[in-house]
């Protein structure tokens, strides 16, 4: 029976940095184990219209996207959850009220607030989606605003036990470091999406593999039997069967060639 193989994108099939560098021995080892019968999807935090064109190109059989609310496979959309409007309108009153910077994700564009404080990482994020072609211009005011997931940046400023108590009834809050979160629905992560594609496809659970580098893969990491780090990623070593090297030291092929998938 053939295996089934997740990766993250960021970090692991490309370069966590301006290049967004993805290596020739990542492309020639996806390809690779797709021709050994193997199939291969992308399972990112990001949501489905910001998968980028040269991942895309790499030939992936599915996409789990926004953690877990969007699947998608052989070019078909399995499942989609998404939050309803008014509950939208309600946490951006409240993000303005903690004080913090989000971006609001949605599975076709993001949505800023001009109504939030600017902070560094939401101007990086902007000079990037900007250089990507990314349509910056939606707002919350807008009238179809509305998303899936949502991440912030906070100051000490910010009044985090708020949001805490608030978000924390209905999202997972994923502390990504540097006082940036990462805020999914509650029930949904990169695992839920492993466990809907291993059932749709009938898939056991000893033959699905997970690659990642970041905290936000530990859902993902933990889930299957067969769990891989990025080299340079040590926060997720302890959680990991296996330690590959780093991205641009052939990271993606090693690991893919340690557990004989090439």
């Amino acid at each position: 029976m053939s295996s089934i193989i997740f990766f993250d994108i960021d970090g692991t099939i490309a370069t966590e940095d301006e290049r967004s560098f993805i290596p020739q021995s990542t492309r020639d080892a996806i390809a690779q184990t797709r021709k050994n019968g193997n199939l291969t999807f992308i399972n990112s935090g990001r949501t489905a219209f910001n998968i980028s064109p040269k991942v895309k190109e790499l030939g992936f059989d599915g996409y789990i996207c926004g953690c877990g609310t969007y699947i998608e496979y052989g070019g078909k959309v399995l499942f989609y959850r998404t939050i309803e409007k008014d509950e939208c309108r309600r946490i951006a009153e409240l993000m303005r009220k903690c004080n913090v910077t989000p971006v609001y994700e949605h599975m076709d564009g993001y949505f800023f607030d001009d109504q939030t404080p600017t902070c560094d990482g939401l101007k990086f994020f902007m000079e990037v989606f900007v250089d990507s072609g990314i349509d910056v211009s939606g707002r919350v005011e807008d009238e179809d605003f509305c998303f899936d997931k949502f991440v912030i940046w906070t100051t000490p400023e910010s009044d985090m036990e708020l949001f805490r108590k608030e978000i924390g009834k209905d999202f997972s809050i994923i502390d990504r470091g540097g006082g940036f979160y990462e805020n999914v629905p509650l029930g949904y992560s990169k695992a839920t999406g492993i466990e809907f594609i291993l059932k749709k496809l009938g898939i056991p659970m000893e033959k699905a593999y997970a690659i990642g580098d970041s905290m936000n893969d530990l859902p993902m990491l933990e889930a299957v039997p067969n769990s891989i780090a990025m080299g340079g990623a040590e926060r997720i070593y302890p959680y990991v069967s296996y330690i590959t090297t780093p991205i641009e030291q052939d990271g993606i092929a090693n690991a893919l060639r340690h557990f004989g998938l090439l």
